[in-house]
């Protein structure tokens, strides 16, 4: 079982460690700066139980069980669909079942129990006096009418007489008194095959029924969840798109972009990389894969719908269109793009009109390219430049320069921000004319200024803005 172990402090950490030797695929959450070598460090307690709860992650607090219900209130909604979640002690001499007793927080509890060698803190009625889960039912078992199942409950607890009606197995080894099938009873638990039709049953109005699935059913198109996780840093990363990384099956991607979220991956999803120049089969194989019933993320940088993956995906789906590939739920979730995270880091460049120029021309002329950047510049737009070098094409972005010193001054402030949120991070702040193209690659996004673009001065340090006002005198310029 894949399970999230929440740690606060080194002492919980080395409690939790126990219990990774028994779940091999649990993975141990660290508070940053208090704890040692955790699996996946966090700096924010409530984001990230929460992003992990919304996941369907089954959690194990090791706090006061007060902070996580405080914590998961806002979310609790439906008790059908929520994980299980626990409290356990820092030193493992308490465990607490408190959310999840659909999902099987209780059994999970006292295998938790087990391994720390105490005993599971059960208060769910039922299940003491029963020694079974009746809502909670174990795999290939389906409760089907969960609506009539706490008036059932209730009399069953008040001692109303049961029959069981077929085989389970887990029903008969429970502590249920269960009559004799000729006997007369006031509830009736039955199990039946899955090609049973219900309008065959005469349930009464409390019958709890139980339905057999004796195999799996045809597999049903899943989802493609199309996410952009940011320039590079986790910190950068919106919670939609957390949840939607963590709930996936299958992560599909460029393998240097898988890379910066590798630490975010649990045991069971399955990576699926491949190289920067195959978007087009890259988002055919994760359409193929959703239509198997998985639920699939393809992995951008930055944000997916600005020269990325979001488009490749619906050029698939317009130019190879496949007949499984109908029922398929799509979902694109924005993240912060490398122009954004450039111009914060200098201020705030694009604080009027802009624009986003890509400078390759691999899926366009480079004349349309030249044609957009006149255009851009008599315009006054402050640009910022994607793609702007690399090994083979070493030469539009001086190009891209000269045409941009025909329309405003060389003093206009620019700036190149490298490898933003990852190692190796560097921001310069440049004017058009001292524009160093030797300093720049395929890691680098360039924002030139307009005409109105200032460059000032504060705590020492340089800072790039544009006015939000615009004078008239402005659109003299020809």
């Amino acid at each position: 079982m894949t399970i999230a172990l929440i740690t606060l402090n080194q002492a919980s950490l080395i409690t939790a460690r126990k219990i990774t030797a028994q779940f091999p695929h649990a993975r141990i959450y660290g508070l940053a700066n208090r704890t040692q070598a955790p699996d996946i460090a966090y700096t924010d307690f409530g984001e990230t139980v929460r992003e992990l709860f919304q996941a369907g992650v089954p959690i194990i607090g090791f706090c006061a069980a007060g902070i996580l219900i405080r914590t998961l209130a806002p979310l609790l909604s439906n008790k059908w669909q929520e994980p299980p979640v626990l409290a356990v002690a820092e030193d493992g001499s308490a465990v607490v079942p408190l959310l999840g007793g659909l999902k099987g927080s209780n059994q999970l509890a006292r295998q938790i129990a087990n391994i720390l060698e105490v005993n599971a803190a059960i208060t769910t009625t039922g299940e003491i006096r029963f020694q079974t889960a009746l809502l909670a039912p174990p795999p290939n078992y389906q409760l089907v009418n969960p609506e009539d199942a706490k008036d059932f409950l209730a009399d069953l607890l008040a001692g109303a007489s049961i029959k069981l009606i077929g085989t389970a197995p887990w029903l008969t080894e429970s502590k249920i008194p269960f009559l004799a099938s000729d006997q007369a009873s006031d509830l009736v638990i039955e199990i039946t095959n899955l090609e049973t039709p219900l309008s065959e049953f005469n349930p009464s109005s409390k019958q709890l029924i139980y339905r057999y699935y004796p195999e799996l059913t045809e597999a049903k198109p899943g989802k493609l969840v199309i996410v952009g996780t940011g320039p590079g840093d986790l910190a950068w990363m919106s919670p939609e798109v957390k949840t939607a990384l963590l709930s996936a099956t299958d992560w599909v991607g460029y393998k240097t972009y898988l890379n910066l979220v590798e630490s975010l991956r649990l045991p069971q999803i399955n990576r699926h990389e491949s190289d920067n120049r195959v978007e087009l089969d890259r988002a055919e194989m994760a359409l193929d894969l959703a239509a198997t019933g998985k639920s699939v993320a393809v992995v951008s940088s930055g944000d997916p719908g600005i020269f990325a993956m979001a488009a490749a995906v619906f050029e698939v789906l317009e130019q190879r269109a496949k007949p499984e590939w109908e029922g398929i739920e799509l979902e694109v979730c924005p993240g912060i793009s490398a122009f954004q995270a450039a111009g914060a880091l200098v201020g705030a460049p694009m604080g009027h009109d802009f624009c986003v120029i890509s400078l390759s021309d691999i899926l366009k002329p480079w004349e349309t390219i030249a044609q957009r950047i006149t255009a851009a510049a008599q315009a006054d737009f402050v640009i910022a430049f994607y793609n702007p070098v690399s090994s083979q094409r070493t030469w539009q972005l001086e190009t891209a320069k000269e045409i941009l010193l025909r329309y405003r001054p060389p003093e206009t402030p620019g700036s190149l921000g490298r490898n933003l949120g990852r190692p190796g991070q560097t921001v310069i702040i440049q004017t058009l004319e001292t524009l160093d193209v030797s300093q720049v690659d395929m890691r680098t996004v360039v924002i030139m200024g307009s005409s109105q673009t200032k460059l000032i001065q504060h705590n020492s340090r340089q800072w790039v803005y544009t006015p939000r006002f615009y004078p008239d005198s402005v659109s003299e310029l020809s």
